[in-house]
This record gives C-alpha cells, sequence and structure tokens, in this order.
C-alpha cells in the first residue's frame, strides 16, 4: 500500500517563503510530481523529480522561483517555493508515478493535498 503524506502548508505573504514536504511510504515510483489546484481550476503541473536521477522540471509558472529536491533515505520529496505570489494559493499534491510526466493521468498515488495561501 502507497501512501503519501504532505505537510508544510499555510498562509504567508507575497515574496514569501514555504516548503512542503511529501513523505512516501510503501515503495517508490520513478518519478514523484507536484500539482496544484485552486477553486475553480483545473489541476495543474508544478513540477517533478526523478527518485534515482535527482532530474526536475518545472511549469514556466514556477520556473525559477521553485525548486523540488529529494531525500532517499527519508523517502522524502520536497518543493521549496520561494517569491510567491497571490496567484500561487493553491490545493498542492504530491503524486508518484512509473513515467516521466506532466499528466496528472499518469499519477497513479496522489497525497491528501496541503493548502497554500499567498495574501497580497
Amino acid at each position: 500500500q502507497v501512501q503519501l503524506v504532505e505537510s508544510g502548508g499555510g498562509l504567508v505573504q507575497a515574496g514569501g517563503s514555504l516548503r512542503l514536504s511529501c513523505a512516501a511510504s510503501g515503495r517508490t515510483f520513478s518519478n514523484m510530481g507536484w500539482f496544484r489546484q485552486a477553486p475553480g481550476k483545473e489541476r495543474e503541473f508544478v513540477g517533478a523529480i526523478g527518485w534515482s536521477s535527482g532530474g526536475t522540471y518545472y511549469a514556466d509558472s514556477v520556473k525559477g522561483r521553485f525548486t523540488i529536491s529529494r531525500d532517499n533515505a527519508q523517502n522524502t520529496v520536497y518543493l521549496q517555493m520561494n517569491s510567491l505570489k497571490p496567484e500561487d494559493t493553491a490545493v498542492y499534491y504530491c503524486a508518484a508515478s512509473t513515467l516521466y510526466s506532466r499528466s496528472p493521468v499518469q499519477y497513479t498515488y496522489w497525497g491528501q493535498g496541503t493548502q497554500v495561501t499567498v495574501s497580497s
């Protein structure tokens, strides 16, 4: 049984930073992604990381501001978010996939989500 548990969300002012964590148990997958969903909008790809390679890729909207990293020993993936903007407000999810993909349909397991709110 795979379980993904996010933590680290909260309220922050514009320009501030937050770090989200995603602890994985059960097994590891080749690719871990972060997505977000704002009210009334579709789930949006944020970025992803390969468990073995550590290679990362990001959505254009967060490139240069967000950084994904992983701790293989702790089976944990992180999303460091800097220079936050009000439009970054959303529920953030981590997800696991065997494929290197930006599409949420390619991700098999999902965490419960954590709320990030950026005030202006």
